[in-house]
């Protein structure tokens, strides 16, 4: 099972980015995929994840209305649309998976990782 996380890069504030998290190994549609996001100093903190069993999504409070997360069985790929960027959202993101349907509100259930992507939005 392996993730890899790209599409980051800087954007000013405002701006819209588009996160793939792309998967080998197995189909991404077997599993529920979070997006994570990490910056210095403070704990890795869940974004968005949608689940296998039915696809429900869920956000973190500070990108709802902003953050879409989506997968796309064709393309093996989950992804994250960022739009109305904020300074506050620079961070590592990362994707990740429990290796089960649900998704889990603890970040210690996602037992596979990919690399992170940086995301920076600054003028």
């Amino acid at each position: 099972v392996q993730l890899q996380a790209s599409g980051g890069g800087l954007v000013q504030p405002g701006g819209s980015l588009r996160l793939s998290c792309a998967a080998s190994g197995f189909p991404l549609d077997y599993y529920a995929i979070g997006w994570f996001r990490q910056t210095p100093g403070k704990e890795r903190e869940k974004v968005a994840c949608i689940s296998n069993s039915d696809g429900s999504t869920t956000y973190a409070d500070s990108v709802k209305g902003r953050f879409t997360i989506s997968r796309d069985k064709t393309e093996n790929s989950v992804y994250l649309q960022m739009n109305s960027l904020k300074p506050e959202d620079t961070a590592v993101y990362y994707c990740a998976t429990p290796g089960r349907r649900l998704c889990y509100e603890s970040l210690y259930e996602y037992g596979y990782w990919g690399q992170g992507t940086q995301v920076t939005v600054s003028s």
